[in-house]
């Protein structure tokens, strides 16, 4: 009986999937990254807006389709176990997006022939520590989940309700899990949770994120590490003097914003505070710093003058590294009442006109690397000839890259300098320094 794995959504995600293939390689069972050659296969699903979704229920069908049993995990089972199962009767099981190793009994019932679900709405996220998970991402970066779970209840997010309150993992586990990974050839960790910026209050009474990057920027063979999803009142002068002072800690801050009006702020329940006091303060403390965010445009209500006092936000900063999503109406969310509801036109102009914007920012920005050196990780060889790397003010999958000539071999997860001779909108030309 062979399982393959089809994985949607996020990295965090993605670490629920290898820690699922980790649980069935402990018992026994034969993993395939084929599904074709599969009898089983899990859709790890993704609920954070509607295009999501869709996605995640056309994997589903095409499985099934194609004659395999399927296992349905993750966001879609939690928030929809008895409609989907309704809606789509030849699902094999369910397991939900707080409780993944349950597969196994997904799996034992399957044999039997017997539909089983295990979804609970009422659980505590559990953290298989016992579990090696079983990576299906290739490349010198690997992702570590610090806990799971949200304590704030933003108006569009369905995310607290499918995952439930945050959980920390211990300090010491975590340290433990790098150094095994940096032991597998691992020279970048990225550090993921939904708020990892509140990392450790609930198991610790006070934030230790700044604490955590100490002891792992101790560990050798360890070349990057790098913070995602900080929530912006969580940014302490602790956390900020940790990212500043750490050698091996990337300057490079993920902090998503969503907006800048106070009434839209508020609608939204987010913190109403002077974002740009505070990138003022990131960027005069932390040298050379990279600050990314994410914003949302055509939140229910949101007006003409409030989009533009967001527009000009956007024009005054001037982020680094920006993405913009329109809102997706979301069912038992807070702004799924909201009226009045924008429009799909007025969402997608909105948003193309703030990433054209962000496109001429972002140009600017990457001109200024030019002629100078750059640290990159080495991700590969493009199909020309040409080194792809990665600087350290990119993330993998979401940011740009860094394209080079070389005359020398490098291996990736190594870190070369690079001269940039050239920019576009979002990577950075050059060539490796001899």
């Amino acid at each position: 009986m062979k399982i393959a794995l089809i994985n949607h959504g996020c990295a965090k995600n993605l670490v629920d999937s290898e820690l699922m293939l980790g649980t069935l390689i402990k018992k026994g069972y034969e993993i395939t990254l084929n599904e074709e050659d599969a009898d089983i296969v899990i859709v790890n699903t993704c609920s954070f807006i509607h295009d999501a979704e869709k996605e995640s229920v056309d994997s589903i069908l095409e499985m099934i389709d194609e004659g395999k049993k399927v296992i349905v995990a993750g966001c879609l089972s939690q928030k929809y176990n008895k409609e989907l199962k309704q809606a789509i009767p030849e699902i094999a099981g369910m397991v939900g997006a707080r409780n993944s190793t349950d597969i196994i009994k997904i799996i034992d019932s399957l044999k039997k022939e017997q539909y089983y679900s295990s979804v609970e709405s009422d659980s505590k996220f559990f953290y298989p520590e016992d579990v090696e998970r079983q990576q299906i991402t290739v490349g010198s970066s690997s992702y570590i989940k610090i806990g799971d779970g949200c304590n704030y209840e933003c108006g569009y997010c369905i995310i607290p309700k499918l995952r439930g309150k945050y959980v920390s993992r211990p300090i010491e586990n975590i340290v433990k899990e790098a150094k095994q990974l940096v032991e597998r050839g691992v020279t970048e960790i990225i550090l993921i949770a939904q708020d990892t910026s509140s990392y450790g209050i609930d198991l610790y009474g006070k934030q230790v994120l700044p604490e955590l990057l100490e002891q792992l920027n101790d560990i050798e063979g360890l070349s990057w590490i790098r913070v995602m999803y900080a929530y912006p009142t969580q940014v302490s002068d602790k956390l900020i003097d940790a990212i500043s002072n750490l050698d091996k800690v990337v300057k490079y801050i993920d902090i998503p914003l969503q907006h800048s009006h106070p009434r839209v702020l508020e609608s939204m329940k987010r913190p109403v505070m002077d974002y740009e006091k505070l990138i003022a303060k990131m960027r005069k403390r932390i040298p050379g710093v990279t600050i990314r965010t994410s914003l949302i445009v055509g939140y229910p209500g949101e007006t003409e003058e409030e989009f533009n006092h967001l527009y000009n936000f956007v024009k005054n900063v001037k982020f680094d590294r920006m993405g913009v999503f329109e809102y997706s109406r979301e069912k038992n969310t807070y702004s799924d009442t909201l009226k009045p509801q924008i429009s799909s036109k007025v969402k997608r102009n909105r948003r193309k006109k703030l990433m054209e914007l962000q496109q001429q920012i972002s140009l600017n920005n990457n001109k200024k690397y030019i002629n100078s050196a750059l640290k990159c990780i080495v991700e590969g060889y493009s199909d020309n000839g040409l080194v792809i790397l990665r600087s350290e003010h990119d993330a993998p999958e979401i940011d740009g890259l860094v394209y080079a000539t070389s005359k020398k071999p490098v291996v990736p997860g190594d870190i070369e300098e690079v001269i940039i001779e050239k920019a576009d909108e979002y990577d950075l030309y050059g060539k490796i320094k001899e």
